[in-house]
């Protein structure tokens, strides 16, 4: 069971007038590769899983942007992080029965 909730907002700066939108697009592509549940949002992208794991998808995600020709790249995150188990469903399962 998932015991952490990680939402990130990843921010990356282009030396070569790169579009930031298809640099997020490509960071969003690292956690579609990892198999980890997630939801994109409009400013942030959530995952669910266990934390080590949701960190380290953190640290590719950087490195890839600079792989990609980013200067740097600033990575805002959230974590929920619940031993006994949490999920997304479980915080929004309210507000989709409506």
């Amino acid at each position: 069971m998932s015991n952490t909730l990680l939402s990130v907002q990843i921010i990356p700066k282009s030396q070569d007038g790169k579009d930031v939108y298809e640099l997020v697009d490509r960071a969003i592509k690292v956690i579609d590769d990892s198999n980890v549940k997630y939801e994109v949002h409009p400013l942030e992208t959530t995952m669910e899983g266990d934390l080590t794991q949701l960190l380290l998808i953190v640290q590719e995600m950087n490195h890839i942007m600079i792989q990609e020709g980013c200067s740097s790249v600033i990575s805002q995150i959230k974590i929920l992080h619940q031993p006994s188990g949490i999920t997304m469903d479980t915080l929004t399962e309210k507000y989709r029965e409506q």
